[in-house]
């Protein structure tokens, strides 16, 4: 057990420094490329942050889907949007309110792009409730087509996100790994983030490993494992990366790197579990299912009503975490 603790607190160690050294390269190359806040945070960030969780439930299905591999590959996939909707987005909210209530170094209002956020929000919900509603269990050939369907609608998004206004990138910070150099070039950038990037993933297996020891030995279900527990490690550089953008005053990054990558995860890991699982969602499966949706649906109509309320509306989603957090202790303990 000590074993698997000290793996814990190095994965957590090597996904806090991989977290500050791909902010600080996805700023850098994101005004580098002229590309906006959106397409950085959005389409950048959040498909270079949800790498560990897509890479975990390939490996399970593909390598171990003859040992609870379909469980944990299916569970990974669905607990991905699970704890960005439950725990990403609420951490995000309780640091603007602990900014602006304890701390006094920000305003209540949170200073997103509506526009991209709420585009975000729709594709995820649609994507997402095709997954978990519409999937044609018994024809395979219906799968294949849901899973090209999917695919196309993540095109689709990115191509909207490119050709949608949004603001400039602010200024960034110097190059962690061109200190001296204001205008690093392309390859250094590339550099910092591909390195970063290995470390955020070995940093995220490691966490794994001992979170999946501990929770082994405590009795867990595979699927519930994978669902509750590996996703927690999985989605840490998004809710770090957030975190810090929060603190620095980049809105639009810190909530489109989580809102993005709930687009990316309800529809390139979905096909795939589609196509190569039974993806036959019940139980408390499809209750966390339930719950991502209703989370994600309370953060996008508190978008439209005023910007100091989407704190808040970030922030109840965490109501949906805890209570499944009681649900599954009920059910198997």
């Amino acid at each position: 057990m000590i074993i698997d603790i000290l793996l814990f607190i190095a994965g957590l160690v090597f996904i806090l420094i991989s977290a500050e050294l791909f902010t600080n390269g996805v700023e850098a190359l994101g005004d580098k490329l002229n590309l906006s806040q959106n397409f950085t945070g959005s389409i950048l960030a959040a498909i270079g942050t949800a790498l560990p969780e897509t890479i975990l439930p390939i490996i399970a299905i593909f390598f171990f889907g003859h040992n609870h591999g379909h469980d944990i590959g299916v569970g990974a996939i669905l607990g991905a949007p699970f704890m960005l909707s439950t725990l990403a987005f609420p951490l995000v909210g309780i640091t603007v309110l602990i900014g602006y209530f304890l701390l006094k170094k920000r305003s209540l209002e949170i200073n997103i792009e509506t526009i991209g956020f709420r585009r975000d929000l729709v594709f995820f919900l649609f994507a997402y409730s095709v997954a978990l509603f519409i999937v044609p269990f018994e024809d395979h050939l219906l799968r294949i087509f849901t899973a090209l369907f999917l695919l196309g609608i993540y095109i689709l998004y990115v191509f909207l996100t490119l050709k949608g206004e949004s603001q400039e990138m602010e200024e960034v910070e110097h190059l962690y790994f061109a200190p001296k150099n204001p205008e690093p070039s392309i390859l250094i950038i590339l550099l910092q983030v591909i390195v970063s990037l290995i470390i955020m993933i070995t940093g995220a297996n490691i966490f794994i490993k001992g979170l999946e020891n501990i929770s082994i030995a405590i009795g867990f279900p595979a699927l519930i494992f994978s669902l509750l527990v590996a996703p927690i490690a999985t989605e840490l550089p998004e809710k770090i990366n957030s975190v810090l953008w929060i603190l620095r005053g980049k809105d639009t990054l810190a909530v489109g790197n989580i809102s993005g990558a709930m687009v990316f995860q309800s529809t390139i890991p979905v096909s795939i579990g589609v196509v190569f699982t039974q993806w036959d969602i019940t139980g408390l499966a499809f209750v966390s299912g339930i719950f991502t949706i209703m989370a994600g649906f309370i953060a996008l109509v508190t978008s439209y009503v005023e910007k100091k309320l989407i704190p808040f509306g970030l922030t109840l989603g965490g109501m949906f975490y805890i209570i499944y957090i009681f649900l599954v202790i009920k059910q198997n303990f």
